[in-house]
């Protein structure tokens, strides 16, 4: 109504950026309406790529909580992060640009400084339903993707998301140095022996779960196409891994499983009953898996772990 332009993410990032919503021409309070929807942005918008030369007044981002010195935490995908680096990088933002996030009074809480990461967005304003705060944050927004720390996450990301692989391809041929994490040996090895002893450390302050938990079942092995077959193979070990949220794809287990150095040579994987079976050809491997996995947070949920009680043949 304000005649303000609605840059909106295209959804997960699949086919571009932004949407720009265009209302059609003496559009009525009931259609701008419909424009704010997610139906309205697919029939009244039109994509706005890196070549957008887009430039973005104000940015307002969710948030599952915040501080009041602007800290922000997001549901843990990474997305509004990644979008603001993005529009960094193609220059739809500045440092000046003000972000706001809107949250129910009950979100503004204390935020550990320890929490918050260079990549994290931070926000200049925070509007509750009764109160209207401006934080003063002094911490630096990202100033582009920090492609030296992209996660696995991050890395399954850039398979997806072909706007993501185009920046890189942009920024490597004008000199940007985007070498992902996985890629500098030094930084790769540092990453998994943390990742390894965080989550040992976790295992020992989580309840073992009873024995009972894991079911004696044939296993279906699925080939991992990064790992030799089972076949040929006298005895398999095999870990039960329990609890999987139901939002969990395949590929983020193996990830996790590839960054603990503990990937197995097969994999039964079972998302509707939030479990999966990993198969072992060594045993010392299978019980390291046990310890590493016990208590690891995925998802939001703590994974619970244990070796199979039936350690089956494959024949």
């Amino acid at each position: 109504q304000a005649r303000k332009t609605l840059l909106v993410p295209t959804p997960r990032l699949r086919t571009g950026l932004f949407n720009r919503i265009v209302p059609p021409p003496g559009a009525t309070k009931e259609i701008l309406r419909r424009c704010a929807t997610s139906q309205g942005v697919r029939d009244y918008s039109v994509p706005v790529g890196l070549e957008g030369k887009a430039q973005v007044d104000l940015v307002v981002v969710g948030s599952v909580a915040v501080s009041e010195k602007g800290w922000r935490i997001g549901k843990g995908e990474g997305y509004a992060d990644m979008e603001y680096a993005m529009m960094v990088s193609m220059g739809a933002v500045q440092e000046d640009t003000p972000v706001v996030t809107i949250v129910h009074d009950c979100q503004v809480l204390d935020i550990a400084e320890e929490l918050v990461d260079d990549h994290d967005l931070t926000v200049d304003y925070i509007l509750t339903p009764t109160r209207t705060i401006q934080t003063n944050c002094k911490r630096p927004k990202p100033q582009g993707i920090m492609w030296h720390k992209a996660s696995s996450t991050f890395i399954q990301m850039l398979g997806k998301i072909p706007i993501l692989k185009t920046l890189r391809c942009r920024e490597k041929q004008a000199g940007k140095d985007v070498t992902l994490q996985d890629e500098h040996p030094a930084l790769a090895n540092t990453n998994r022996a943390a990742i390894s002893n965080k989550k040992v450390t976790a295992a020992n302050t989580q309840p073992r779960a009873a024995p009972s938990s894991a079911p004696v079942r044939q296993p279906h092995v699925e080939n991992n196409p990064v790992n030799p077959k089972l076949e040929g193979s006298d005895t398999v070990t095999t870990v039960y891994v329990g609890n999987l949220p139901g939002s969990l794809r395949v590929s983020e287990l193996k990830s996790a499983l590839r960054e603990l150095q503990v990937m197995p040579a097969g994999l039964d994987w079972q998302g509707a009953q939030h479990r999966a079976f990993l198969h072992y050809r060594d045993q010392g491997t299978a019980h390291r898996a046990v310890s590493s996995l016990q208590g690891l947070s995925l998802g939001g949920n703590a994974l619970r772990a244990e070796l199979a009680k039936s350690q089956r043949s494959k024949g």
